[in-house]
């Protein structure tokens, strides 16, 4: 019998970790190539990982809700054959210790380069999402290292430093002294204020407590650090897309006899918007600290619900150079993945700048939230039909239209009124010039 074993895979280039959230097989049970052994969990996705051999399962190395490090060796599989296939923890030769302890020196450095304000000291290893919360909540080194770890070997898990968070927010609040004098003269420019507390919330008898998914947290925090990053204002423009509308009603059915899949109207409008990138390079970059990174490639961040009523964000990678058909195969692909729960972590990775359609849920207009760090987001309104004036040289009339807002988002930091509406209207501008003879 030959032992293998069975390590995480890596998951994309800014994933060094995972926690494992459940096992699918059991010691002794057996296993097929390719059949999935665990789940597990990034601050991004979800996935399963799958057996690259036939075998039967002899040994799990981590528990439940266990933090993993990519490379890690998770469950030892014994296959059919005289030796080991790859060698175990017991037998591991020199040469193959030698190449484990540089995987781990360039995962080290990896987190370092994450978040260089926390470090972990001794036996206190931090993961790079618990630094960037403590970062973000401006956690000091010394807080960090005394509270107390729920996790493997005391290490503290995102948990553990939510609860002291909430723990800290609530005794600073208690023991706030109240103000009534202050120690030296305020300036008349800038009076004195009582910092706000916290307001409680209560549950009143017969009210129902729902503890929010591992994902609505994660979407929650992430909104909020958008919000206080990110100066957000808003520009909107009214499209007529009666000749997209027309033009999809003409082709749809053809389309969907010959490829197997529907046309919808998502990959149009990702088309216009990778044009307007284009266009507008400076719309498609990204902020650190007092630098732009100006993005070389287009990726298109495509928000699609997931079936418990979650928004994930994959990415259609290098978005300027597909046709109509290849982004509507892309489109296709990854709204199938994300509501299977399919999608992989480099799939949701990269994007330089988003788009969202709210008129999937009958708004005709909205104001989303950027995407960090990215410095803008496109929404798109319902399409309805309307009167409107109709310029000719004969004069003009009232007809019928479809008509849709386009809502951006964009980060004033860096993008100021010009550039933001210049680029919304450019994406109106390719909508409205839509072509009727357009093949697919």
């Amino acid at each position: 019998m030959a032992k293998f074993e069975l390590k995480l895979p890596k998951m994309g280039e800014s994933v060094a970790e995972a926690t494992l959230t459940n096992w699918l097989k059991e010691v002794g049970d057996s296993i097929e190539a390719d059949e999935a052994v665990l789940e597990i969990a990034t601050d991004k996705v979800d996935s399963e990982v799958p057996s690259e051999v036939n075998g039967v399962l002899v040994e799990k190395l981590f528990e439940v809700d266990d933090v993993v490090q990519v490379g890690q060796t998770i469950a030892i599989i014994e296959t059919e054959g005289g030796s080991d296939a790859v060698p175990t923890k017991e037998s591991e030769s020199a040469p193959s210790s030698e190449i484990v302890k540089e995987v781990e020196k360039q995962f080290e450095v990896a987190q370092e380069v994450v978040n260089s304000a926390i470090e972990s000291t001794g036996d206190r290893f931090y993961s790079p999402l618990v630094k960037n919360i403590a970062a973000t909540e401006g956690v000091s080194q010394s807080e960090l290292d005394a509270i107390s770890g729920s996790g493997k070997d005391g290490r503290v898990t995102k948990n553990d430093i939510l609860s002291y968070l909430e723990k800290r927010s609530s005794t600073k609040t208690e023991k706030a002294p109240i103000q009534t004098q202050p120690a030296t003269a305020p300036s008349s420019k800038q009076p004195a204020q009582a910092p706000k507390a916290k307001t409680p919330v209560f549950a009143d008898n017969g009210d129902e407590i729902i503890e929010m998914t591992r994902m609505g947290k994660i979407i929650a925090s992430h909104m909020v650090e958008s919000v206080q990053t990110s100066a957000h204002v808003q520009s909107f423009v009214e499209c007529d897309v009666t000749n997209i509308w027309n033009w999809r009603n003409k082709v749809k059915n053809a389309f969907a006899k010959r490829e197997g899949e529907n046309l919808t109207f998502t990959p149009i409008f990702m088309e216009a918007v990778a044009k307007a990138l284009k266009d507008f390079p400076m719309m498609n970059i990204a902020v650190d600290g007092d630098k732009i990174i100006k993005r070389k490639n287009i990726n298109l961040g495509m928000a699609a619900a997931l079936g418990d009523g979650n928004l994930i964000v994959p990415v259609i990678k290098n978005a300027d150079r597909l046709n109509l058909l290849g982004m509507s195969k892309a489109v296709n692909d990854l709204a199938a993945r994300a509501r299977e729960n399919k999608l992989k972590p480099d799939d949701i990775q990269g994007g330089t700048y988003t788009v969202t359609n709210v008129g999937t849920f009958g708004s005709i207009m909205g104001t989303p939230i950027i995407n960090q760090p990215q410095v803008g987001i496109l929404a798109l309104g319902a399409i309805r039909k309307v009167p409107a004036v109709i310029e000719t040289p004969e004069g003009d009339f009232i007809g019928i239209r479809y008509k849709m807002f386009l809502s951006h988002s964009y980060d004033h930091r860096v993008v100021n009124g010009a550039l933001g509406g210049q680029f919304v209207k450019r994406v109106a501008d390719y909508l409205e010039a839509w072509d009727v003879n357009t093949e697919i």
